[in-house]
């Protein structure tokens, strides 16, 4: 039987303060969730939606304007309890490959689950795919998500800063990226000069 292999590609969007200054003692809350959980190179599910912030509940002006979201798409979101309950149910006792772009995600992620003492809901490798790119290609600097894709051809799956459209995003570069590792992997096919010995041939028309 073949063994399970579960990668789970995860956006989130934050909260963000407005450009006057934070509030006293902002800290960013993730407000949306893209996942995309996919079993041995097969998508098995797509999941998204707004979560309700917990310390910072109003959104500002700056982050309404950027994410082109609106204060009620965010109040009818999920609560953050649930978005971790969600996320735990992910690897269902199977660690997954939890593979995001950049590393704010894992990292606000766990600071929001300190905040509100819940426990980290992953167990599996975390791995910030950006830097996967980063190394393949040989970049001095790392690469934003949607440059990154462009670079292939290629255009991002919908909306920018969209959770679930920059998961889709990430999936796709992920296996645009994989698909050149195994390319690069493969024995170039001989030449007829490594099938033939053209000395011996030189030399019996020598």
């Amino acid at each position: 039987m073949k063994k399970k292999e579960r990668e789970i590609f995860i956006d989130f969007e934050f909260t963000m303060p407005d450009k006057n200054g934070k509030k006293r003692g902002f800290f960013q809350e993730i407000i949306e969730a893209g996942l995309v959980v996919v079993e041995n190179g097969e998508v098995m599910e797509r999941f998204s939606s707004f979560v309700v912030p917990n310390r910072f509940p109003l959104l500002s002006n700056r982050c309404k304007s950027f994410l082109n979201i609106s204060q009620k798409q965010v109040d009818d979101g999920i609560s953050f309890h649930e978005l971790v309950n969600k996320l735990r149910m992910l690897e269902d006792n199977v660690p997954g490959r939890i593979i995001t772009w950049g590393n704010m995600d894992m990292k606000v992620l766990r600071d929001n689950c300190r905040k509100v003492g819940f426990s980290f809901p992953f167990i599996g490798d975390e791995i910030d795919f950006s830097l996967e790119y980063k190394r393949f290609f040989g970049n001095k600097n790392q690469t934003g998500l949607w440059r990154a894709v462009q670079e292939y051809g290629r255009e991002g799956t919908g909306k920018h800063h969209r959770a679930l459209d920059d998961a889709l995003t990430t999936y796709h570069i992920y296996k645009l990226v994989e698909q050149d590792k195994q390319y690069l992997k493969k024995p170039k096919p001989p030449t007829i000069g490594d099938r033939i010995d053209l000395s011996k041939l030189y030399n019996k028309f020598a």
